[in-house]
């Protein structure tokens, strides 16, 4: 199936990817991780949960852990739109898809709608969220990996190609994506709205779950400081993928595991996609370069686990084809 052309139009106007919801078990275990690993800021917390914004960001949350009888969930996935009425035109697009649709309160945010994606991803939109004062000046306060901003979001999905055009009817655009030769199928697609090379982006296989969520970080120099922490400090096994650098995006990576198990992509180094008729780039499954321009393959832990989205069923992949897996 070819890539659809972009809709330069939408229903209604996604500026950016904002925030997750992430479940977990041990909260004060998950904020020692998220602070003194990564390095994200707490913005506020209480016996349940625990707000976390990067060091560029204005707005009072890019994540929110949350204690939960479900841990290794995720609860939902956040954007934030170009205005007001944008919500209400999102209300009146899902509808039509016949999507479930739901007015919900969140601490610091204004008016919210919680709706799903075509394969169940559960998905909250806003406009208005509480602005903090700025801290990217505050050196003192850089930890970790000095996380500047959320980045993206990779999900599992059973289907590629009709994820590729639920999102396309949303006004996202693809940048790069991967092709399975035979069946002429995406086994993979990168897509955005921000300019960069994504906001989301969607993998082949048993879903909907997701597979990692990303910050992006100054340099690659930040990365090895992180590994150098994570070898000291009792994490040496929550580190799965990487160091390296994507063929895809051309992004420095690395790829780790938070306490309960969900992926956290550290990344940095991708290039500007603003331009609307930006080509996209096609990339064929087998092609080595693909995951690490290197030539490196990724583990097959890379292509089996994440972490699924409370309330969503997960089917198999439709497409069967295998990319190529280290040994």
């Amino acid at each position: 199936m070819p890539v659809p052309a972009p809709n330069l139009y939408p229903d209604f106007n996604v500026i950016r990817l904002s925030h997750t919801c992430l479940n977990v078990a041990d909260l004060a275990a998950s904020k020692a991780f998220y602070t003194t690993i990564l390095g994200l800021q707490v913005t506020d917390e209480d016996d349940n949960r625990v707000y976390l914004r990067a060091m560029e960001e204005r707005g009072h949350h890019c994540v929110i852990l949350q204690k939960s009888d479900q841990p290794g969930t995720v609860e939902v996935m956040g954007f934030k739109t170009y205005d007001e009425d944008d919500l209400d035109r999102a209300e009146v697009f899902f509808k039509a898809k016949g999507q479930p649709t739901e007015w919900v309160e969140r601490p610091y945010q204004g008016r919210t709608l919680l709706t799903r994606d075509n394969v169940g991803i559960p998905l909250e939109f806003y406009h208005k969220m509480d602005r903090l004062p700025a801290i990217h000046q505050q050196y003192a306060l850089y930890r970790g990996v000095k996380p500047l901003r959320i980045d993206h979001f990779n999900c599992f999905t059973p289907d590629v190609d009709a994820s590729v055009g639920f999102y396309t009817d949303m006004g996202f655009r693809v940048t790069e994506y991967t092709e399975d030769n035979e069946s002429k199928k995406l086994w993979a697609a990168w897509m955005h709205r921000k300019g960069g090379v994504h906001d989301m982006a969607f993998t082949n296989g048993t879903g909907p779950r997701m597979h990692h969520v990303a910050f992006w970080v100054p340099t690659p120099l930040n990365i090895i400081d992180l590994l150098d922490l994570m070898a000291t400090t009792g994490y040496v096994g929550n580190i799965e993928r990487g160091p390296g650098r994507h063929g895809i995006s051309n992004a420095f990576f690395l790829y780790i595991l938070d306490p309960d198990g969900h992926r956290i992509e550290i990344y940095c180094s991708d290039y500007q996609t603003v331009d609307p008729d930006h080509e996209p780039i096609h990339w064929d499954l087998k092609d080595p370069q693909r995951q690490t321009l290197w030539g490196a393959p990724a583990p097959k832990s890379w292509f089996e686990h994440g972490t699924e989205f409370v309330g969503a069923d997960t089917q198999e992949a439709v497409l069967k084809a295998a990319p190529i897996v280290a040994p």
